[in-house]
């Protein structure tokens, strides 16, 4: 990655003067992943446009591509977007190479407060260096891996009293890791409705992130950890402890039990195909798409949700984004102006509404949000857990080397749990060698 040539200094400086309140651009372009939320964005910017007369257009990129199509726009210092709503993971390469605008000052003068937002949200959304008061984006879509399941099967009387025969307590949403591979075990080539079922889907996708966001669900409540001194890099005894291997080998189970036949190569898209159709009776996916799944004609009315599950501890991957502004854009002056009324209350509450997952605290300490759609209550506590990925420059190096391994020991069925986090300490090892970190 190559720095823009443009000074920090110079261009704090044209924020802080630009008359943000009268500042208007014909057309501003935002960027973000082609899925649900982005087309409630699309709904709840129509109202800027009407209170501004400017022209939003969008740039949505299916998933798979995403994040090789906007860091090669934000390397090649491309023009196309003005406002870029971004994975967390991109934080720290983004504000450190200059691809993004550093907000404290625009946020100052706009009364525009961090601590109105959820901490969770603000720590992973929006800091670079994690945790200090240096801000890069507004969180913008908080998001956690979370379960989807087959509510009128859990409800099904003659399961229901199979079930509590067989494992001596009710058939609900588990609650732990274990409480989920036996009830997926017990789903696992049952037949139901005349057709033959499966426990659970979850993801094992190669190519991007899947295997590594799924795995972590269920490496983080065993108690997985990426470094044993938060900065350090000391990451033996951490990533490869007795309790990592453990949440590995849980996660390799599942697959290995209780998943559709040849569900080798699986992520979002593939999750839901598998839910809707009715092959599973448990969905492994995140909260962006609990609205649409809600209200799915087909299955809506069926489906239940739940939290990740935990084991040691509670916790859940974190998903989510925060929108940037764009440091090469030629629309400053508009892109600030969009995040100044994305920012208000009442337009928050307006996104949750609509399907977006608003990190605003009017929205989510509002005494009705609960009860406010029939995931907000697990949205809440899911967020309450939520640990993420490295959010180092060299991300997509790391990121590279734990889809590998995790792909290689459950999909593949090559070596043992702890062989698998032993060599992905030694890759995460030799990439911080290389940044002069270790």
């Amino acid at each position: 990655m190559t720095k823009f040539l443009a000074g920090a200094g110079a261009l704090a400086a044209a924020i802080a003067f630009a008359p943000i309140s009268d500042a208007k651009a014909d057309t501003l372009t935002l960027c973000w992943a082609a899925w649900d939320p982005a087309n409630a964005l699309v709904e709840l910017s129509k109202d800027f446009t009407a209170q501004s007369g400017t022209e939003m257009k969008f740039e949505f990129v299916p998933w798979p591509n995403f994040a090789d199509r906007m860091l090669n726009e934000l390397n090649s210092g491309g023009k196309l977007c003005d406002l870029l709503i971004g994975d967390s993971q991109w934080i720290g390469g983004s504000a450190e190479n200059g691809y993004y605008v550093k907000l404290n000052d625009f946020f100052d003068k706009e009364g525009i407060k961090m601590s109105d937002f959820a901490p969770a949200t603000v720590y992973a959304y929006s800091t670079w260096p994690k945790g200090t008061p240096n801000y890069w984006a507004l969180p913008a879509m908080g998001d956690a891996n979370g379960w989807f399941y087959r509510k009128d099967w859990f409800e099904n009387a003659d399961l229901m009293a199979e079930y509590k025969t067989k494992y001596n307590r009710d058939l609900a949403p588990p609650k732990t890791w274990v409480e989920l591979k036996e009830t997926a075990e017990f789903f696992q080539g049952r037949e139901i409705d005349g057709k033959k079922v499966y426990g659970a889907a979850i993801f094992t996708e190669r190519a991007s992130e899947g295997i590594t966001m799924g795995a972590t669900s269920a490496l983080y409540p065993y108690g997985f950890k990426y470094e044993n001194t938060p900065g350090k890099y000391d990451m033996e005894g951490a990533v490869n402890s007795a309790d990592a291997v453990a949440g590995l080998e849980m996660y390799k189970a599942i697959y290995k039990c209780c998943t559709p036949p040849g569900y080798t190569d699986s992520y979002m898209g593939e999750n839901l195909d598998a839910f809707k159709s009715g092959q599973v009776a448990m969905m492994m996916n995140w909260f962006a798409f609990m609205p649409g799944m809600a209200k799915d004609e087909t299955v809506g009315s069926k489906t239940g949700f739940f939290v990740n599950p935990s084991a040691k501890v509670a916790a859940s991957t974190l998903g989510g984004q925060g929108i940037s502004v764009v440091a090469n854009t030629d629309n400053m002056d508009g892109a600030l102006a969009y995040i100044k009324w994305f920012a208000q209350p009442d337009v928050q509450k307006k996104w949750w509404s609509l399907g977006g997952y608003a990190c605003h605290n009017a929205v989510l300490n509002d005494p009705g949000f609960k009860d406010s759609q029939p995931f907000a209550a697990q949205f809440l506590e899911a967020m309450g857990g939520v640990q993420d990925f490295w959010q180092e420059p060299s991300y997509a190096q790391l990121l590279q080397a734990m889809q590998k391994r995790m792909h290689d020991y459950v999909v593949a069925d090559q070596g043992t749990a702890k062989e698998a986090l032993d060599g992905l300490i030694q890759d995460w090892t030799a990439v911080f060698q290389e940044e002069g970190k270790l």
